[in-house]
């Protein structure tokens, strides 16, 4: 998608645990909205102790009313106990339950994955970066919901 001047504000909620990833994931969604256009004033980033901490953020920020989009960013890797199960299960469902309650797009940018080698391969390793990935949805799907109530 080529740049365009950004014209809504987005918020942008990134987990603490496994902060080394967390941080490539806002830096490449940050990088990528100023790309698109979007200035500093318009995104707000709140930082959470761990990905469980997402829903409620996301929901707090949506019941504002002040953006039009939220992007949840984090980073779950599976251990040895099946913890790893609960937690994306409750972050993926409390998302969409608030993406859905609000009317809101909550874009998921929430890594789960079998190993830290794969999570680093999704944050500008073999399989692209996540985080730039995340706020290009962002911006497509507020344009395109948009569409629809014109």
């Amino acid at each position: 998608m080529k740049n365009a001047s950004a014209c809504f504000n987005i918020a942008i909620v990134v987990s603490r645990f496994n902060e080394e990833i967390t941080q490539k994931l806002r830096d490449g969604a940050v990088s990528r909205l100023n790309e698109l256009g979007f200035t500093s004033e318009q995104i707000k980033i709140i930082t959470v102790p761990g990905a469980i901490e997402i829903p409620i953020t996301a929901q707090r920020l949506a019941n504002t009313k002040q953006y039009q989009a939220i992007i949840v960013l984090g980073a779950v890797i599976q251990g040895e106990t099946k913890h790893f199960d609960y937690v994306c299960q409750q972050v993926s469902y409390g998302c969409q339950t608030v993406a859905l309650t609000y009317d809101i797009p909550i874009i998921f940018g929430v890594l789960t994955t079998d190993t830290e080698e794969q999570a680093y391969d999704r944050v500008g390793g073999e399989h692209g970066h996540k985080g730039r990935e995340a706020a290009e949805a962002a911006f497509e799907l507020v344009k395109t919901l948009n569409e629809i109530l014109r």
